[in-house]
């Protein structure tokens, strides 16, 4: 008698787990959203072409920008905030028109000029989509700019951000997002 009563609520709670997963809330938000400032550090990084740019110019431009923290050699989050950009960069939209990309690596010591390049080429990346890397001494800084440092790579977390042109104020989202939810919150910010 005790075994059946243990089963039936073993199902029931199964049952209920797979309602709770297809009900109303299924489909909602499954990362943590704030408004954010970040003072940007005047750093010089190279992106994927070799080419130095300046991260403070770059971010704080009239366009927007979101930016995510990846490396090369990643097979667990950076797929997903890749094929999250990749995605993005392929609606043909007059928002995602305007939005520069920009891939920070958070492993300078092996996210070389080259290893990124053939890292954007995997997932097709556009003009306007840069990866970027440099000294672990600027990497850390940037990081810690964003309040997204991680003491190793393989305890990183799926962080985006996206400023705004209009305020320069950053939206910054904590957890793995749909490219629909991105687009979304890309177009909270004002952007036409």
């Amino acid at each position: 008698m005790a075994y059946r009563i243990t089963l039936i609520i073993g199902i029931f709670t199964i049952v209920l787990g797979v309602l709770s997963l297809t009900g109303p809330e299924a489909g909602a938000a499954k990362y943590e959203r704030s408004i954010e400032t970040f003072s940007i550090p005047d750093v010089v990084l190279v992106n994927q072409l070799g080419e130095k740019i300046r991260l403070k110019s770059l971010l704080e431009s009239d366009h927007p920008v979101i930016v995510d923290f990846i490396y090369a050699t990643c097979t667990t989050i950076c797929p997903v905030l890749s094929a999250g950009f990749a995605n993005l960069q392929k609606k043909v939209d007059p928002v995602t028109e305007k939005v520069h990309l920009v891939s920070i690596t958070i492993d300078p010591e092996n996210d070389t000029p080259a290893a990124m390049k053939e890292y954007l080429e995997r997932y097709q990346a556009q003009p306007g989509w840069d990866f970027l890397t440099g000294s672990r001494r600027d990497i850390d800084q940037v990081m810690r700019a964003f309040d997204a440092y991680f003491r190793d790579k393989m305890d990183h977390r799926p962080l985006s951000f996206i400023r705004s042109p209009q305020d320069g104020k950053w939206i910054r989202l904590n957890g793995l997002m749909s490219s629909r939810d991105l687009m979304n919150e890309l177009q909270q910010t004002g952007v036409k």
